[in-house]
């Protein structure tokens, strides 16, 4: 047996797939992206029952309503993990069970992208599963203990999220309620509305993108809606952006998007640059003009 390293011809020849999230305020027009999809090649995975705005799109759908079929939706889309046990969720008996309900998984093949909106409501259908679990239930009171059920919540989220992440032939993307809030200092700041703090602390150290829609007015101008996808931006919104190929500010349009970041990789001298503010020059003071003299 030969040592499995993966060359860098192989590495780039691979077909990988986006994995991001789209964060942004209610009605700012989060599922309307759908529209800047593909339709034929896009797997709509509608937690909210909010399709009003696609009235029309043409799109394939699947209607989750509890937190098993999530993760069995997950793991018929994104495979077995070889490295977990038979009694664990997404393990290759998780798999197979849920490849004998659904049929041959050969069928989500004509799907790219997969838009899941949102990761809020998953939130909430799995936080309402963990208040129901073993884990929430004091073992000295047998009264319901909501540190339990955080503590479950939060690692059952991020199982699920990690695992569609190691689906590397699709685009992933999540969609979420993005709240305002003000800190102890009175200062504006925003975070996803997820239940439970792990998961919105955790979830961009596994997505590749974060995206946060917005109306900007970055000149003073009137406000229009966008795409914000630096960590250092001048909003205070939550972004980041892996691939090293997007603007501060993009268009609002998420299939343009892919587009941008599947294109060509900026050299590495250009993506790792450093630039220190310049402080602004002195202005003599008039005062020590008098004293002089």
């Amino acid at each position: 047996m030969t040592l499995p390293i993966i060359s860098a011809d192989e590495r780039l020849s691979e077909q990988r797939g986006i994995k991001g999230c789209i964060f942004g305020k209610s009605g700012i027009g989060k599922t309307s992206l759908l529209w800047t999809l593909d339709a034929q090649s896009t797997l709509f995975f509608d937690l909210e029952a909010g399709d009003l705005a696609i009235e029309g799109w043409s799109g394939d759908t699947i209607r989750p309503r509890t937190w098993i079929e999530c993760r069995d939706f997950a793991v018929f889309i994104g495979g077995p993990n070889p490295a977990l046990r038979d009694d664990q969720v997404y393990s290759l008996a998780h798999y197979d069970a849920v490849c004998e309900q659904f049929g041959d998984p050969a069928a989500l093949g004509k799907y790219q992208t997969v838009f899941i909106d949102s990761i809020t409501v998953a939130g909430r259908l799995c936080f309402q599963w963990a208040k129901g679990q073993p884990q929430a239930v004091s073992e000295r009171t047998g009264k319901p203990d909501m540190r339990g059920a955080y503590g479950l919540h939060g690692q059952e989220m991020i199982a699920w999220l990690t695992h569609l992440q190691h689906t590397r032939g699709k685009n992933v993307w999540f969609v979420g309620i993005l709240d305002e809030k003000l800190d102890d200092f009175n200062r504006k700041t925003f975070v996803p509305q997820i239940d439970g703090s792990k998961t919105g602390n955790e979830l961009p150290g596994i997505v590749d993108e974060v995206i946060a829609m917005a109306e900007v007015s970055p000149d003073g101008t009137d406000p229009y809606r966008a795409f914000v996808c630096h960590t250092l931006n001048p909003f205070g919104f939550p972004a980041k952006d892996r691939s090293g190929r997007l603007d501060q500010i993009e268009e609002p349009h998420l299939g343009r998007l892919m587009e941008k970041i599947g294109g060509p990789a900026k050299p590495a001298g250009e993506r790792l640059t450093f630039s220190r503010p310049v402080p602004p020059a002195e202005i003599p003071n008039p005062e020590d003009d008098k004293g002089a003299q």
